[in-house]
């Protein structure tokens, strides 16, 4: 079972991204998925979460607007496009799945995947 995330990279405030997370091993079709992220010196944290099918979609405050995260089961990713981009974006991006999208906000995941380093520029 492996979760491996790709799409990171350096970019100057403004510029966009998208991460994207592919799922191996096995199908993460019924887990909701989502991504967090952890800075230099902090704790990793919530960013986005979307529910099995794609119906629900959660983001952290500080992402709302800027960032969307989306789905493709039958290909077994999630990606995360990132707009709008600050350098307190800046961290390691990780995918994560879970139960639902309420506890892996919570950060209750059962997979995580190896991060993706998110750069941002002033």
């Amino acid at each position: 079972v492996q979760l491996q995330a790709s799409g990171g990279g350096l970019v100057q405030t403004g510029g966009s991204l998208t991460l994207s997370c592919t799922a191996s091993g096995r199908t993460f079709e019924p887990y909701a998925k989502g991504w967090f992220r952890q800075a230099p010196g902090k704790e990793r944290e919530f960013v986005a979460a979307v529910s099995w099918n794609g119906g629900v979609t959660r983001y952290a405050d500080g992402v709302k607007g800027r960032f969307t995260i989306s789905r493709d089961n039958a290909k077994n990713t999630v990606d995360l496009q990132m707009n709008s981009l600050k350098p307190e974006d800046t961290g390691v991006y990780y995918c994560t799945a879970g139960y639902n999208t309420e506890r892996l906000e919570g950060g209750q995941s059962h997979y995580w995947g190896q991060g993706t380093q998110v750069t941002v520029s002033s």
